[in-house]
């Protein structure tokens, strides 16, 4: 049904010559993936791809630029033509397909993870499984886009409601989650009818070409799923001619709140439709009433999985005066005993590097400034031993409001705790921040339960519970967090478009 695009600098093999020691060769790509075929940058640049744990370089990837994004854009739109009109069964079968490759290549897929990203093999396995479950979910949702008929007052006309795939959308990820941040999107995008085209995040390209070889064995058809690498050099210039092409009908985001500001400039021109999950600041409140040590395992689970480098990790700890010390006390103690910093691929590690240099010296300017203001470090409090990019999980104690650590994201593996008095108190410190992404309480008592959960100015709520992510459940933020949501039944809707039809004449 689908013929491949024949485009300029199209390899012979789409197999590397030579492989990263460890690293599947069945999986591992150098290439953009444009129309079904692996292509070439036209300048033949390319950029390093860095392991974060020793500072090696894993590969050179392509570097791609304006001209491989209008070739990705004219792929995804002709694609587009004959995608929309698949029937949703079909859509869900080969969607199906795509989720169980990756099941069946988990290990492989986590190992390309924690050599680029740096998290532990465990954390990498999980995310592959969470990123595949976002293409079984949206396959089994293709099959449920719903119309309506109306009820009209004229007796010769009838209304009906349709919802149609909005068009070609661009999908910028970041590093992070390198797998499941495409997977939420693409998922979605496709079970509705749209193709896309994947920016990924310069320092984790690999997972989403990765994932691209996967879709091309599923049976994707060619220019529905694209994927075009940039250096951190050339995206200015990539993320412009992906966000403000006349072909391209929606943008969807993951990132900084800052980049994601500049999007909704490009967008604005256009009215192109947008999707946009920024930045975090998640609070994580605990009342006396709590059960310390459920809020202990909380606290450690939301704060410290990929060393803290999540959107939804706490930021911040808010903890009540009758049982500050006690939870600050039990808090260090399972720090001690159950985070393990190395490289991710080393059994029994729990905490693997940063993702670069730069994201260490906000981490070390954050505890800096703490404890000039006064804080104490009750643990950690340095680069660890193993050097690079390692930093030791940090908790602070005798933390002020005005301390930088409170005031912006770390986005590292800090934990500051505030002392507070009363729930009116906490709840405005939680509520003080200019985004609202994800939020966390501990508390036995349910009417507290009640007023503090609506009154949290945040898209997403833990209540007595630090992870909170599932595919089945709606992920997004109010305020400056972002627009839309994404996962459950309501994401798909984020790439349908509503048409009214009036049948007259009847």
């Amino acid at each position: 049904m689908f013929a491949r695009l024949l485009l300029p600098r199209i390899l012979p093999s789409h197999k590397l010559s030579s492989c990263p020691q460890g690293l599947p060769a069945s999986l591992v790509r150098s290439s953009a993936y444009v129309g079904g075929s692996w292509l070439r940058s036209s300048d033949s640049a390319s950029f390093p791809v860095l392991d974060p744990a020793t500072g090696a370089e894993l590969l050179q990837v392509d570097d791609c630029g304006p001209r491989e994004c209008r070739e990705a854009l004219k792929a995804a739109a002709a694609a587009f033509q004959t995608w929309r009109e698949v029937p949703a069964k079909e859509r869900s079968a080969l969607l199906r397909k795509w989720y169980e490759l990756m099941i069946q290549n988990k290990e492989d897929l986590a190992k390309i993870i924690t050599a680029e990203n740096g998290k532990p093999m465990k954390e990498a396995v999980g995310e592959i499984v969470y990123a595949a479950n976002f293409l079984e979910w949206f396959s089994e949702e293709a099959r449920r886009i719903y119309g309506d008929v109306l009820s009209v007052p004229m007796k010769d006309r009838r209304a009906l409601v349709l919802k149609q795939p909005v068009g070609v959308v661009t999908i910028i990820t970041p590093w992070n989650f390198p797998s499941a941040m495409i997977t939420r999107k693409v998922g979605a995008a496709l079970a509705a009818g749209c193709t896309v085209i994947v920016k990924p995040a310069e320092d984790t390209p690999l997972s989403a070409l990765a994932l691209a070889e996967l879709a091309h064995q599923a049976g994707i058809p060619a220019g529905v799923y694209n994927v075009v690498p940039c250096s951190r050099e050339k995206a200015p210039a990539v993320g412009k001619a992906l966000c403000t092409d006349p072909l391209v009908a929606k943008i969807s985001f993951t990132g900084s709140t800052a980049t994601g500001k500049i999007l909704l400039r490009y967008a604005a021109d256009s009215v192109k439709r947008v999707s946009m999950e920024l930045g975090g600041h998640a609070p994580f409140i605990v009342f006396d009433s709590a059960n310390v040590d459920q809020a202990v395992a909380g606290a450690l689970a939301s704060k410290f999985r990929n060393s803290g480098q999540t959107c939804v990790c706490t930021n911040k700890f808010l903890v009540q005066e009758g049982i500050h010390d006690i939870f600050v006390q039990k808090l260090s103690e399972l720090i001690k005993k159950e985070l393990h910093v190395g490289n991710g691929f080393e059994e029994g590690v729990t905490q693997g590097p940063l993702i670069n240099e730069k994201a260490v010296q906000k981490v070390e300017q954050h505890v800096g400034d703490a404890v000039s203001q006064g804080a104490r470090i009750e643990t950690g409090g340095k680069r660890h031993d193993l050097g690079k990019n390692f930093y030791e999980p940090t908790l602070l104690s005798n933390v002020t409001t005005n301390m930088l650590c409170i005031q912006e994201e770390t986005f590292g593996p800090l934990a500051p705790v505030i002392k507070f008095n009363t729930e009116e108190e906490a709840v405005a410190i939680a509520n003080s921040a200019n985004v609202g992404l994800a939020g966390y309480f501990y508390s036995q008592d349910p009417a507290q339960i009640w007023r503090v959960a609506e009154r949290l100015e945040v898209g997403m709520v833990g209540v007595n519970e630090g992870l909170i992510s599932a595919v089945e459940c709606p992920f997004g933020g109010v305020k400056q967090s972002g627009l839309g949501r994404e996962g459950s039944k309501y994401g798909i809707d984020e790439y349908l478009d509503i048409k009214y039809v009036c049948f007259g004449g009847l």
